[in-house]
């Protein structure tokens, strides 16, 4: 695996385990006045999850 590839692998886990934390613990999250809802933090656990997987499963082609 290459090292930018594996970076980037490693850094969309981390953004995914960190959206995972953020639904299990419930924490609040807003930006402004907005209120981030946890189907968003949900959404993008599954999308960068996702994308890392799919990285990882290429880079080992």
């Amino acid at each position: 695996m290459k090292p930018v590839a594996r970076i980037a692998t490693i850094f969309l886990a981390l953004v995914a385990l960190a959206h995972l934390f953020r639904v299990a613990l419930q924490i609040p999250a807003t930006v402004g006045n907005l209120v981030i809802p946890l189907w968003a933090s949900a959404l993008a656990c599954v999308v960068t999850g996702g994308l890392s997987v799919m990285l990882w499963w290429e880079s080992r082609r």
